[in-house]
């Protein structure tokens, strides 16, 4: 029924001794196992499908691809909108890639219109790439900072009245 302790045999002490030790000798390597602590490999990005219709606001600091219909305004980091996707909002991010439909403004650090974009609203960016093919009505203007919506229209760049279709 009970059984004889270890602990309480003086021969024992020695080895009891030498455990706190042991669990130091470990806890050294575990320090610098964190000092290079590398950073977080980045998520995926969040695929909105095709057949997915959202009403309301998205705001993320991930990225996101769109293929279905939003109709609100969205916020992301990597903003990439798919040839069947449609927006009906103002989207904000830092890198915009519009290969669908969006009505409303576009606000990105840098923005590119592919050959499949229809852009129906102004465009206020840092860095814009329209590719061939690419059909946009509204204007386009430069600022150095277009994801902070306070600062003056008028502050930076002329804005540039435009309704155009790019061909080859």
């Amino acid at each position: 029924m009970f059984s004889k302790s270890k602990i309480n045999e003086p021969g024992s002490k020695a080895p009891e001794a030498a455990k706190p030790a042991t669990p130091a000798t470990p806890a050294a390597p575990a320090p610098s196992e964190q000092k290079p602590a590398a950073p977080k490999p980045k998520p995926p990005a969040s695929v909105l499908s095709s057949d997915l219709h959202i009403t309301g606001n998205i705001k993320t600091t991930g990225d996101i691809q769109v293929e279905g219909t939003v109709e609100g305004d969205i916020r992301a980091h990597l903003l990439t909108i798919g040839e069947t996707a449609t927006i009906k909002g103002e989207v904000t991010a830092d890198d915009v890639v519009v290969n669908g439909r969006i009505v409303g403004r576009v606000r990105g650090l840098k923005v590119r219109l592919t050959s499949t974009a229809r852009v129906e609203g102004d465009i206020i960016h840092k860095t814009i790439a329209i590719e061939s093919g690419a059909h946009f009505e509204g204007s386009v203007q430069r600022q150095d900072d277009p994801l902070n919506p306070g600062r003056s229209s008028k502050s930076s760049g002329n804005p540039a009245a435009a309704t155009a279709e790019v061909s080859q």
